[in-house]
């Protein structure tokens, strides 16, 4: 999987601190221990002492290099208890219910970012997304200009019998459940913009529908045209494709066909799905039918880099996400 490669070997040149929520998960401990020997990320393991050192003893791991943060003994503890209060105070936090909060390892690894402690979090592993989600927008919160946070998964197509050889992302697939047409056209820049990060070719966009040019009438395609006209605008230099059914979006020949003008030529690498149950169907289709691997989900729009693991992670997807996280920590620092 070159494009992977790519991004491990991108992330070694100035491996980012990233927080690990769930460090005495023996998946997340595997993932952080080699992400520290290859130099993809300086990891910081969060949670109580005891339970992570056993669950290293446990797998034979030597976790001395890494930097372990105790929820309830770390040096750090006052002063994120401090900026948390300060963080939720028009929510009612006070001191007693931020010493609380911060016995919970998410809560402690997303203050730690918030407190430039940490430049990046990953969690999932046993937290639900929702969990993830709201720590993150609540204690991160969203990057200047952003006003929705959603997701994208980095689709890496290298089987023989993908049309395509190449890394593309797919979004929203996990958050945003019915966008409308502006909040469509928001996770489509959002994910414009996580593929100049991640992607070693320019973004071309594929607004997808059930329709084609127009080939049908009907409010779900009128949103999703609507939509591609606010990219165009806020991405003039951009192309982008909508409405375009997906066969129209990877196939050229096709493309030619349906979309004779079409600036994308059914080579998009940026598909947008037009609500979460094409995007989440979808995704997963193309993994486990397609041989796809599927690597997220993974956040934009947020402040700091704060990414999601499925529950059913591996300990190889952990750290290729714990790859991309610390990539895109360097990027947001050198911005």
């Amino acid at each position: 999987m070159e494009i992977l490669n790519q991004i491990i070997d991108a992330a070694k040149k100035s491996p980012a601190q990233i927080a690990l929520a769930e460090a005495d998960d023996p998946r997340v401990l595997q993932a952080a221990v080699r992400a520290q020997q290859a130099g993809v990320a300086a990891v910081t393991l969060v949670g109580e002492s005891e339970k992570i050192q056993a669950t290293a003893h446990s797998l034979a791991l030597n976790i001395d290099e890494l930097t372990i943060e105790d929820v309830h003994h770390s040096e750090h503890r006052a002063a994120l208890v401090d900026a948390l209060v300060q963080r939720r105070k028009h929510r009612g936090m006070t001191v007693e219910k931020a010493q609380a909060q911060l016995n919970d390892p998410l809560v402690f690894a997303n203050m730690l970012v918030h407190c430039n402690k940490a430049q990046g979090v990953l969690s999932g592993a046993v937290y639900s997304t929702a969990d993830v989600v709201r720590t993150a927008l609540q204690l991160i919160g969203t990057a200047p200009g952003h006003d929705l946070v959603s997701s994208f998964f980095l689709m890496i197509l290298d089987k023989p019998h993908h049309p395509c050889q190449r890394a593309v992302i797919f979004s929203d697939c996990a958050l945003v459940v019915d966008p409308d047409e502006a909040q469509l056209a928001t996770i489509a820049t959002g994910a414009v913009q996580s593929a100049q990060k991640l992607l070693p070719e320019p973004p071309k966009v594929a607004m997808l529908s059930f329709s084609t040019a127009q080939s049908a009438q009907h409010p779900m395609v009128t949103k999703v045209i609507k939509a591609t006209e606010r990219v165009r605008a806020a991405l003039p230099d951009v192309a982008v494709d909508g409405d375009v059914q997906f066969d129209a979006a990877i196939i050229p020949d096709i493309a030619q066909r349906k979309l004779k003008d079409s600036a994308v030529a059914g080579q998009a690498n940026v598909f947008i799905f037009p609500d979460l149950n094409a995007g989440n169907i979808g995704y997963k289709i193309a993994e486990r039918l397609g041989g796809a691997v599927a690597i997220g989900p993974l956040l934009q729009g947020l402040a700091k880099p704060a990414n999601d693991l499925s529950r059913g992670c591996s300990a190889e997807d952990v750290f290729n996400v714990l790859a991309i996280t610390s990539l895109q920590a360097q990027q947001q620092e050198s911005s």
